[in-house]
Parts: C-alpha cells; sequence; structure tokens
C-alpha cells in the first residue's frame, strides 16, 4: 500500500481521502482552511441524484439575448470574465449541442445516479444522520406554460433515465408545504434528491471520520508541492510532508497548480453567493424559484438562498446582485425574514468544457493523481468519483467511466 497526499480538503478531497484509505493506503489530508470551509461549505445543500444532464449551455439565441441583456437572475456576467473564460466557453457551447450533451450525459447519469448510495454508508459512519433529509427537491413554476414545459421534460428525462418525480398543481402544493404564502402555477418534485443542513458541517464530519480511522489533516499551503525523489512532498504547519502520491482535489483552484507542471486545463468558473435568513417556517424541501434563480434550503444556520452562477473574474470583489435580486423575487413565495449578519460569502463552481469531471492518473507525471472540475455537484459526487479514483489506482478503470480520464482529454 501507498502513502498520499491528497490536496483539498473540501467534499470532493475528503470523500477521495476515505476512499483510498478504505482501500488501505496511508493518507494525509491537506488545505489551507479547516476541511469543509471552501465551495462544498457555501452550496445548496442538495445531493442531487436526479440531476442526470449536466447543466448545459443554452443555445437557444433568444435566451441567449436574455443572458447578454441582464434579462435573467440565473446567470450574470462581466465583459472581463467572459473575455478571460472565453476560449473555455465556446468549447462549452459546442459541447452544449444536442448530440454531444446527450453523449456526455450518458456518462454523467452514472455518477449521479449512484450519489446517494455512496454518500450513505459515510453518512452512518460519521455519524451525520442528523443532518440528512430523503425528502427530494422542488422546482416551482410561477406561469401554466412554463410549468407545461417542464413536465414534459421531466417526463422526458424520466423516460431516457429512469429518474423519478411528482408534477404537482401548485394548489396542491401549498397544502403541502406551509411555509408557501401562496400557490405557484405548479412544481416538479424530484423525488431521489438528499439534502443537508450544513454541507460544510457534513463535510467536516467526514473529515473527522477519516482521522478516526486513522488519517491525518493538517494545514497546508498546496502551492509548495513538489516532487521529492519518486515522490511529492508539500510544506504544511508541521513541516515538510512527503508520500509517494499525491491527488489534486483542489477544485477551482486546480487549473493553476497544474499549470507548473506543464498542464493546460481550461475552466469556467461560475460564482455564487449565499445568505442566511431568519425565516419564520422553513419549507418541506429545499426548493428553487425557477423564475428567479434562486434556491431556498432550510439549514442549521437559517433559511440558505443560493444563487446560479456569475461569470466574472477570479480576481472580482464580491457582488451579491443576484442575491439580493433573488431576495426580491422569492418574497412574495415564502416569508424570507431579516437577514443573518455573517460575513458575505461567495464561492466558484469548478466546471470544465465538457461538463464531467476530470478523474485519473496525470499523463506526464507518476504518482499524481487528478479528481476536480465537478460543476456544480461536487457535494453531490465526491464520494462516487473518489471511489472510482480509488479504484484506477487499484489499476482498475471501469469502461463506462474511462471519458474521465485525463489521459484522453488534456493538452499541453
Amino acid at each position: 500500500m501507498a502513502d498520499f497526499l491528497v490536496l483539498g480538503a473540501g467534499m470532493v478531497g475528503v470523500s477521495a481521502a476515505l476512499a483510498l484509505q478504505a482501500q488501505g493506503h496511508a493518507v494525509t489530508l491537506i488545505d489551507r482552511k479547516e476541511p469543509g470551509r471552501e465551495t462544498s461549505f457555501g452550496n445548496a445543500g442538495i445531493i442531487q441524484a436526479e440531476a442526470a444532464e449536466p447543466y448545459a449551455l443554452p443555445r437557444d439565441p433568444m435566451m441567449l439575448l436574455r443572458f447578454a441583456l441582464g434579462r435573467t437572475n440565473d446567470v450574470t456576467w462581466s465583459m472581463g470574465g467572459v473575455t478571460e473564460m472565453l476560449p473555455a466557453l465556446w468549447r462549452y457551447f459546442r459541447n452544449s449541442a444536442p448530440a454531444r450533451h446527450a453523449e456526455i450525459s450518458h456518462t454523467y447519469v452514472q455518477l449521479t445516479e449512484r450519489s446517494t448510495r455512496d454518500h450513505a454508508p459515510l453518512i452512518e459512519a460519521a455519524g451525520m444522520e442528523g443532518l440528512i433529509s430523503r425528502n427530494g427537491m422542488g422546482i416551482l413554476y410561477r406561469d401554466q406554460a412554463g410549468y407545461e414545459d417542464a413536465v414534459a421534460d421531466a417526463e422526458r428525462v424520466a423516460r431516457t433515465y429512469g429518474t423519478r418525480f411528482r408534477a404537482v398543481d401548485g394548489d396542491e402544493y401549498v397544502l403541502e408545504d406551509p411555509a408557501l404564502r401562496k400557490a405557484p402555477a405548479g412544481v416538479i418534485h424530484w423525488r431521489d434528491c438528499w439534502s443537508c443542513a450544513s454541507p460544510g458541517g457534513l463535510t467536516a464530519g467526514y473529515a473527522d471520520l477519516l482521522v478516526r480511522r486513522g488519517g491525518r489533516v493538517l494545514i497546508g499551503d498546496a502551492a509548495s508541492l513538489r516532487q521529492a525523489g519518486s515522490g511529492w512532498q508539500v510544506q504544511t504547519a508541521e513541516g515538510t510532508v512527503t508520500a509517494e502520491q499525491a491527488v489534486i482535489a483542489l477544485g477551482p483552484w486546480s487549473p493553476r497548480l497544474l499549470a507548473r507542471f506543464g498542464y493546460r486545463i481550461p475552466m469556467i468558473y461560475k460564482r455564487g453567493y449565499h445568505g442566511h435568513f431568519a425565516a419564520p417556517h422553513s419549507p418541506v424541501r429545499p426548493f428553487l424559484d425557477a423564475a428567479n434563480g434562486i434556491v431556498a434550503a432550510p439549514m442549521t444556520g437559517g433559511l440558505r438562498l443560493a444563487t446560479g452562477a456569475a461569470l466574472v473574474t477570479r480576481k472580482s470583489g464580491a457582488n451579491p446582485r443576484q442575491l439580493e435580486r433573488g431576495r426580491a423575487g422569492i418574497s412574495d413565495l415564502i416569508e424570507v425574514g431579516e437577514r443573518v449578519d455573517e460575513p458575505q460569502w461567495f464561492g466558484t463552481r469548478p466546471c470544465l468544457p465538457d461538463m464531467l469531471p476530470l478523474v485519473g492518473a496525470a499523463p506526464r507525471h507518476a504518482g499524481l493523481w487528478m479528481n476536480f472540475g465537478h460543476g456544480h455537484q461536487g457535494f453531490t459526487l465526491g464520494p462516487t468519483t473518489g471511489a472510482l479514483l480509488a479504484e484506477m489506482v487499484a489499476g482498475r478503470v471501469p469502461d463506462e467511466f474511462s471519458t474521465l480520464l485525463p489521459q484522453t482529454r488534456l493538452q499541453r
């Protein structure tokens, strides 16, 4: 068995560390912060087993025009951000063509359909059951035409992938969820999702499990990664740590580190914001207000409102206008309450142009592994890609997941 350094203590890195540890490897998990304090801290907390298809870039000219003119709250952008990401966005656009997107979805659904099964034993072993609800998620539509289109698309998804849903009339749904102040036109209830009342807490709980099983969690600087003889070393608060092998699980920070080793990895950086509110009543399950591009999710810290994507430069300061617009828009559906006094959080979803995570061995560096690029689904897919990585380390590459491998996807 080998020694491993796993760089990145979000859901993806922590889960990879646990999977490698379960195979008998000695694992040290390293991050600049405590586990679960970056992107894994701030998402909507939904384990999206319903996500059979990754989020494609819209190709409808009218929808793209609405994005360009700022007429939707789902996506905002800056000229600097779009310019910086233009090559990756162009590849994303091409991969979103219907035939190519269907091909990608064939792999993607095989990941997401495993998600709750792969989380389940870790939730139990970590003693985190109290954070988990198995009541699905809702998507609320305000106009009848939009709801009917959504039902037709949900039926297509169910036929194609077997994903379970309910189509619920708005008046009926209000009786089911008394937190709603008025009836939407209708709701798609995706039944197989789970939700977590503290995504950062669950990630930290998994890291505690790693330590209880004999692993180490250290504060360190991933940027200090160097080859050391036939292995790898990193500087930590406890000094230099070395191991035979290293895993890059740094989410949006991965391309910058790997550029030092000659890898060019195009990435779309989708920034998201959240805020907590002292809502007097919590919804029965998390829901997306489709018209306003905002998710409302009950959390231990209050009702969390989480935004869509902002395409801005990595160096841009906080600008939570999507959150503010979303709060204003959703307030007729649910009583949001006063904002909880806390620093404004934002994080970045690391999206690769082909919408699939990058999992496997670095093509030109022995003992270096990659596990990042999960886009919107790092919290969902961490245990699944962690298990796949451990299989690959053992020399087993499942045929259905060969499209995830770096050797077939990276250029110098």
